[in-house]
């Protein structure tokens, strides 16, 4: 015990470390530690938001739904510049480069400042006819368009808050990134009961209030990040000089951005295709769907930050010219991830009824809520692979063969496949929940195929 106390603290100390010089198994545990509860605290946003906004009814729960499910090609390209950064960053970091690294920085700042802006402004204009598009009933559009418009102008401080943290990840420090993503939980939890319900002085805003919770969380967040950014002593110390657009090195993060991005989007809006399919079942459906995916959320980020140590190893011992430990790196998270992935679908097939009633929309919406976790997870097997070797891929500055395989699987298999289940054979939802668990089953298995080749070894960034 006084060991497993003693790496903990380790991994959470946040101090830069040579990850291609020490013992690939203790590597991947230093590095996987913060990254794993990082995602956790990520996960926490919108599980908290829903657990709250839930009690208001299923309206609300629709709200968020629906919102979320707009803001998913947002996350996309946030994630996917995220993991351009990440991987730009990581490479300088493995050269022992400190000044390239401080600058990929630096440029990354730049990016990810004007993809917020523009990711903004239109759809805070849009904000109505987005959620008519997404079949949002009369009722629900009256709750969701000022949620949903507050919750997108806050498109520029999400986008800062994944790029930031996915510099910090690049350079080996992500103890940086998951104290951050505390800070901002902990105000978006203590928050969000005050101005969903009005509690003490604060105004009684409903779902309103829940968007006014996160966004503030988040930017605080950004702010320490920021603080930690450019302070002298840290271990980036990024100065305004740094900021100067850099042509070769926005077009290298870009590069491999693009294809992230591009995978990102490909799996995000399939899932936007999956929710508009679930909409024509009712609100119920809706909701339950929601309520399901905040809760696999909670599953899948920590899994992601496992895959998120496989893309930094990848990438650091690939600028250490280390190929061969790159690869073993890889997949040795694969296997822990598997195995961490196998023990949740376990859990969801035997608690999904107790850990649905938490949130209490209704027998018929907890229902296909308790349906979607348990058909979900049967790809979880495969999934916990998939998703650490496509982010190895990423790593190696190699984004181009995910997106392609995101493209096969998702959009020319899911999407066509749900539609057919659901609608044409009269499954359902059912049908849609089963064609996301196949979709992702099919992917890990060629994601394997590809990563087993080692082209990826070879990729320049």
């Amino acid at each position: 015990m006084s060991k497993l106390i003693s790496i903990l603290k380790e991994a959470l100390q946040g101090e830069e470390r040579d990850y291609t010089a020490i013992g690939v198994r203790r590597a991947i545990v230093l590095l996987s530690i913060p990254m794993v509860l990082e995602m956790g605290m990520e996960a926490l946003f919108a599980l908290v938001d829903t657990f709250f906004v839930s009690k208001l009814g299923v309206v609300g729960t629709a709200t968020i739904t629906l919102t979320e499910t707009c803001m998913v090609p947002v996350y996309s390209i946030a994630w996917g510049l995220g993991m351009g950064i990440t991987a730009v960053v990581a490479r300088r970091t493995g050269e022992k480069d400190k000044v390239g690294a401080r600058v990929a920085a630096g440029q990354s700042f730049l990016l990810a400042l004007c993809c917020g802006v523009m990711l903004a402004v239109p759809t805070v204009l849009f904000a109505r006819q987005l959620l008519e598009r997404m079949g949002a009933a009369p009722e629900v559009l009256e709750v969701a368009v000022p949620y949903a418009r507050l919750m997108f102008a806050s498109n520029l401080i999400v986008t800062l808050l994944f790029a930031l943290n996915a510099v910090f990840r690049g350079a080996g420090n992500p103890g940086i990134a998951l104290r951050t993503l505390a800070i901002a939980n902990g105000i978006n939890i203590v928050l969000d009961p005050l101005f969903i319900f009005g509690i003490g002085p604060f105004p009684e805003l409903g779902v309103q209030g829940a968007a006014v919770a996160t966004t503030t969380g988040r930017g605080l967040g950004v702010i320490y990040l920021l603080w930690n950014f450019y302070r002298r002593d840290g271990s980036l110390a990024v100065t305004l000089p740094d900021l100067r657009p850099v042509r070769d090195v926005l077009c290298g993060i870009v590069k491999v951005s693009l294809g992230a991005v591009g995978q990102f989007l490909i799996a995000s809006l399939s899932w936007v295709f999956l929710v508009r399919i679930v909409a024509d079942f009712g609100t119920e459906a809706v909701g339950g769907y929601g309520v399901a995916v905040r809760i696999i959320i909670v599953a899948l980020l920590p899994a992601w930050g496992m895959a998120n140590a496989a893309a930094t190893l990848v990438g650091q011992n690939l600028g250490a010219l280390q190929p061969e430990r790159a690869a073993r790196s890889a997949w040795l998270c694969g296997h822990y991830n598997m195995v961490f992935m196998v023990l949740v679908t376990v859990f969801f097939w035997a608690a999904a009824p107790w850990i649905v009633s938490f949130f209490d929309q209704g027998p018929v919406a907890d229902g296909y809520a308790i349906l979607a976790l348990r058909v979900i997870s049967l790809g979880y097997f495969f999934y916990g692979y998939g998703m650490v070797l496509a982010q190895a891929l990423n790593g190696a500055g190699d984004s181009v063969t995910p997106t392609w395989l995101n493209v096969i699987c998702f959009w020319a298999l899911e999407i066509p496949l749900a539609y057919a289940m659901a609608l044409k054979f009269g499954m359902g939802p059912l049908g849609v929940f089963a064609s996301v668990a196949i979709s992702e089953s099919i992917l890990a298995v060629l994601c394997a195929i590809i990563f087993q080749r080692g082209k990826w070894k070879l990729a320049k960034v």
